[in-house]
C-alpha cells in the first residue's frame, strides 16, 4: 500500500498501464485487462472491434456500449483512466465470460434432464435448430464412417 489517499486514481492508472509494457518469455503481452471477471481487450485495436473479444459481446452490444457511454472509437490503448473505469462498470451490467459460458452450460444441462427435443438432440450429439442431418450436420456428427455392405454393386 502506498498510505496516499489522493493517488487511488493514478494507481488504477498504473495498474491499466502495466500489461502493456510486460514481457514473458520474450512474447509481448498487449492487452487491457477490464476487471471484474469479464476479461481483456487487445490495445492495438480500435474498441468497437476490442470489446468483440469478450465472450458475450457482439458488435451491435460493443457499438451499444460506446454509445451509452459516449466514448469516440479510438485506440483500446488511448484510454484514459476515467473511460476505462466507466467502461469496466457498463461491462460488469452484462452476463459475459465464464458468467455467461457456465449459464449456458447450465441451461444445456436441464434441456438434457427434462428430456425436451432440444436436449435429446444435444445428448445425441445431433444439431437442434432444425438442421438437415441426412448428408450435412458432418460437425456435430463427426467423420462419416463408411458402413461395409452398404452400397450395392
Amino acid at each position: 500500500m502506498l498510505g496516499l489517499r489522493g493517488s487511488v486514481g493514478t494507481v488504477s492508472e498504473i495498474g491499466l498501464r502495466l500489461l502493456q509494457n510486460l514481457s514473458l518469455h520474450g512474447v509481448r503481452v498487449q492487452c487491457i485487462n477490464i476487471g471484474g471477471g469479464v476479461g481483456e481487450i487487445p490495445d492495438g485495436k480500435r474498441l468497437r472491434i476490442a470489446l468483440q473479444h469478450i465472450h458475450g459481446i457482439g458488435r451491435s452490444r460493443a457499438r451499444q456500449i460506446l454509445a451509452e457511454l459516449s466514448i469516440e472509437n479510438k485506440l483500446a490503448r488511448e484510454l484514459t483512466g476515467r473511460e476505462a473505469y466507466s467502461l469496466r462498470e457498463e461491462l460488469c451490467r452484462y452476463m459475459t465470460g465464464h458468467d455467461l459460458h457456465n449459464q449456458v452450460t447450465k441451461d444445456i444441462a436441464r434441456l438434457m434432464e427434462i428430456q425436451s427435443y432440444r436436449g435429446i438432440r444435444h445428448s445425441q450429439g445431433l444439431p437442434c435448430r432444425g438442421q438437415r442431418t441426412h448428408t450435412n450436420a458432418r460437425t456435430w456428427k463427426g467423420k462419416a464412417v463408411a458402413i461395409p455392405g452398404k452400397k450395392k454393386a
